[in-house]
């Protein structure tokens, strides 16, 4: 019975991630553009599915996956030993990553778009490979209490110095990638193990030492995609896109043809055996965080996992509601977010595509199960410096700021370099004027600000956007949205920290 409320939980939970974009499309479908986009009753039934994933997926951490990683973190924290740490914090980084819904979309869809330049396994690798890296880096910060401002700050200029020579159908997807590293899966795991280092640490703050990790999740990986850009872009030129598309479809017809020959045997057997091979795609993805678990578990701690029929039903849900995402997706999301943009192109003025940005970021980021989570945390160990309500609210605006700021550029056809490396040199100048309790909150709500559910929609309106104007790539303008999303909440909760630093003095002063 418990689990069945659980789930139950975890259904409105994926329900209130979509009802906001359900309401925001809804609205401009009958006032705006008044008329319905093709193929709706696929579209609908595709949101049932995303929704019913999400939610199985949700269970199925909260069975198997937040129990053993909590218990784990919190026996490393009590054991002391740093390589221990920074090892778990790598294999715990890496084992997220690799597994998260919203970087599996992303990814798949650049290898579609770049005509299988990108290869989507890689990327996700070289990602999770990049975040695991950091998460052992933010460790070592926390246990020796450095302050975060200045891993930020060489870090994002080392970030802006390799965007100068990345090629230009690797930027946007780059920050793009940072943007998704931490979502449903990662952001509890990261943020549970950074708290928990703090807390049991003599002489360190929940606020200012805990808090972190999931920044330096979101930076690296946006300096490890645009090398991986350099070395397939510029060192190695040769293969064209036409050449690999070829390729691909020379695999695609030997695939249909023997698609044809098993469907005149059964055609039952075949869908049958595409749904059990993607099953074991979606095993394969799961495995890395099974198989860091395992081994942490029965190898270092040498105690046998505790409820383990729980544990191994949590990782079958897992797998199934990854699955039953990703269906989702193809059949809900994507078509959703390219009608929209088809539909607000075509319209006489450009207005309603940038109210429709503004409304997507704002009702999308309010409803953010992550942020209202970490919006508590903060309030909680800020005692008295913070409220979550107005965390929100700021984070809110900064993400509709961000997405119509992203949009303007796909317009326009601006290129993103300068953008970015604007957006980042703000918040670069703003980490220096404020408080220094707030630079880690602030970096970290800029990592939680998009959802399993918000990431999908977003990519595809920027694609859409990209694909309907003339001149625009949707390789190198339609990515990009997402790291705009992922700036500007950053700024907005840097200055307001920083005009409520600079009022508390006048405050002061008044009788």
């Amino acid at each position: 019975m418990n689990h069945l409320h659980t789930f139950w939980h975890n259904l409105r939970h994926a329900s209130g991630n979509l009802m906001p974009i359900v309401i925001v499309v809804g609205l401009f479908q009958a006032l705006v553009i008044r008329e319905a986009p093709e193929g709706l009753a696929s579209m609908l039934l595709g949101l049932a599915i995303v929704v019913f994933g999400v939610a199985v997926f949700l269970q199925g951490l909260e069975l198997g996956v937040f129990p053993v990683g909590k218990s784990l973190s919190n026996a490393f924290a009590r054991r002391g030993s740093l390589p221990l740490l920074m090892g778990f914090g790598f294999c715990l980084g890496f084992s997220s990553v690799i597994a998260e819904p919203a970087l599996i979309a992303v990814a798949d869809q650049a290898e579609d778009i770049s005509e299988g330049r990108i290869r989507s396994l890689t990327l996700r690798l070289l990602i999770a490979l990049s975040v695991g890296g950091v998460v052992a880096l933010g460790v070592l910060r926390t246990l020796l209490g450095h302050p975060l401002h200045w891993y930020m700050i060489i870090g994002y200029l080392l970030v802006s110095c390799v965007t100068f020579f990345a090629p230009e159908e690797i930027v946007g997807l780059a920050y793009d990638s940072g943007g998704v590293t931490t979502n449903i899966v990662t952001v509890p795991l990261i943020a549970a193990l950074g708290i928990g280092l703090a807390a049991s640490i003599k002489g360190r703050n929940p606020l200012t030492h805990g808090f972190g990790l999931v920044a330096l999740a979101v930076m690296v990986p946006m300096i490890a995609v645009q090398l991986y850009g350099i070395v397939v872009y510029t060192l190695f030129p040769v293969e064209s896109g036409p050449q690999l598309a070829a390729s691909l479809a020379s695999q695609g017809d030997i695939q249909g043809t023997l698609a044809q020959t098993s469907s005149a045997g059964s055609q039952v057997a075949t869908a049958a055996l595409t749904m059990l091979t993607d099953l074991l795609l979606m095993l394969r993805d799961v495995l890395p965080i099974i198989l860091v678990i395992l081994f942490f578990q029965y190898a270092i701690i040498r105690k046998p996992l505790p409820y383990l029929r729980r544990v191994v039903l949590g990782f079958a849900m897992i797998i199934c509601g990854l699955y039953a995402f990703v269906i989702g997706l193809k059949l809900g999301l994507f078509p959703i977010g390219r009608s929209m943009a088809s539909q607000l192109i075509g319209l006489d003025t450009l207005v309603y595509v940038y109210l429709f940005a503004l409304a997507i970021g704002f009702a999308t980021t309010m409803a953010e199960p992550a942020l209202i989570a970490i919006g508590g945390q903060a309030e909680e160990a800020g005692r008295g410096k913070l409220n979550a309500g107005h965390i929100r609210l700021l984070v809110a605006l900064g993400v509709a700021v961000g997405i119509t700021i992203g949009v303007h550029r796909i317009i326009t056809g601006d290129s993103i370099h300068y953008y970015i490396m604007g957006g980042y040199a703000l918040v670069i100048f703003l980490t220096w004027l404020a408080p220094r309790f707030i630079v880690p909150l602030a970096f970290d709500l800029g990592g939680v600000t998009t959802s399993e559910v918000t990431v999908p929609l977003v990519t595809a309106l920027g694609i859409g956007l990209a694909t309907q104007i003339e001149g625009r790539s949707a390789l190198i303008d339609g990515f990009g949205l997402i790291a705009f999303a992922s700036i500007f909440p950053i700024v907005t909760v840097l200055l307001y920290a920083i005009v409520m630093e600079r009022l508390k003095p006048a405050e002061g002063d008044t009788p």
